[in-house]
């Protein structure tokens, strides 16, 4: 545990989910390869479908709707439906394949292998202070058997901008009645999580299992106030 900033106190704690509670990496490129092969068993015209096809689409829609990108799965179901109206299928075969592909997407988004450290340290830490997951991303704690733990949890897209925009970080100090100051947020992102953090005013914890050096890391913005290798190095702050 390194620290960069004087601490002050910590009456709530707020998470990221994708790497940071749990390595995301093989549930990422699973999740994308069953939710591609469902988009291509949908109907004969997408059997040829690339990636990169649907990577096109993503950016158009992006590019028309620039909010969207702020919520990630309502991002995908336009680039989604984008590519079925593009190979032709009525409105009725778009809306019966979006809700097909979104659902294996879903299914496997969330299959994550939970650690028990994790388990533990959410555990310890909950039963102690308030705890509340803040994510840009998709993943349903709920399914990964983790969401017991969290007071509640805000998602960028229904819960406002995607971090490092300060609207989820207001959001958590006005519903937990707590000044910014007196929360935590842990992330692995120096970007959403770190510097999101400190701009919003709260105190910021970068998880950092991959043994980077921030001293040199391209994407580091701002020092957060403590640097962590392991999850459970937080139960030493309570």
């Amino acid at each position: 545990m390194h620290f960069y900033r004087p601490p002050g106190p910590i009456r709530a704690m707020s998470f990221d989910l994708d790497d940071t509670l749990y390595d995301n990496a093989e549930v990422i490129l699973t999740t994308v390869s069953k939710t591609h092969q469902a988009l291509q068993q949908w109907h004969p015209s997408l059997a040829d479908l690339t990636v990169s096809d649907y990577e096109s689409a993503r950016d158009q829609v992006a590019e028309q709707e620039p909010e969207t990108i702020h919520d990630v799965t309502l991002w995908r179901e336009k680039a989604v439906s984008l590519v079925m109206q593009q190979a032709g299928l009525s409105a009725e075969q778009c809306r019966q394949g979006i809700g097909h592909v979104m659902s294996v997407f879903a299914r496997w988004r969330s299959a994550v292998t939970m650690p028990s450290l994790t388990h533990q340290t959410l555990r310890y830490l909950s039963q102690r202070i308030p705890l509340v997951a803040i994510t840009n991303g998709n993943a349903d704690p709920e399914k990964m058997g983790i969401a017991g733990y969290f007071r509640f949890m805000l998602r960028a897209g229904p819960d406002g901008r995607a971090k490092p925009a300060a609207d989820m970080y207001q959001l958590t100090a006005q519903r937990l009645q707590l000044p910014p100051s007196d929360i935590l947020h842990i992330g692995d992102d120096l970007t959403t999580d770190v510097a999101g953090a400190i701009r919003s005013g709260f105190q910021a914890c970068w998880i950092n299992p991959g043994d980077r050096d921030l001293m040199s890391a391209t994407d580091a913005r701002l020092l957060p106030h403590l640097e962590i290798s392991r999850l459970d190095s937080l139960m030493s702050l309570l």
